[in-house]
């Protein structure tokens, strides 16, 4: 099991918290849950209400859609389940693990009590996940270039 102080120097690995503040990353760290989850374990399902987001410490998680198979497989350091903070939209995708996993899971729940007191957080985690969408659009740019 990490350390509170391990799982805060793990968080400032993860891209989605780039713009949060070590302070911060303490208070994130403080909610989270180490869980470890045998092979083949389903997380959640496709339609699951959003309860958490997970981080992957060890081990691989399939991320699958019903009728398009797998999405993408998530592995150290990758995160998952991201928007079940933000929103109330039910889940897009089945997480099952691939192998033993230790994940890193952020309730709802806790990170709704967390940033009420801790705007800051929020404002980072926001600006890192615009980040990456400008970054997909880029790529979907370029993959599927307009006619002029």
């Amino acid at each position: 099991m990490l350390t509170t102080v391990e799982r805060v120097i793990f968080l400032q690995e993860i891209d989605i918290f780039e713009y949060t503040s070590t302070e911060d990353l303490a208070h994130i760290a403080a909610i989270t849950d180490e869980i470890e989850i045998g092979p083949d374990q389903v997380i959640y399902r496709e339609g699951d209400p959003p309860d958490a987001m997970y981080i992957v410490i060890e081990g691989r998680v399939s991320l699958t859609r019903e009728g398009q198979g797998v999405i993408e497989n998530a592995k150290h350091k990758d995160y998952f389940g991201t928007w079940a903070l933000f929103d109330d939209e039910l889940r897009k995708f089945t997480a099952v693990t691939l192998e033993q996993s230790r994940l890193l899971k952020i309730e709802k729940e806790d990170f709704i009590d967390l940033i009420a007191d801790h705007v800051q957080i929020t404002q980072g985690i926001l600006k890192a996940m615009a980040k990456r969408q400008r970054r997909l659009i880029e790529i979907v740019a370029k993959r599927y270039p307009q006619k002029t």
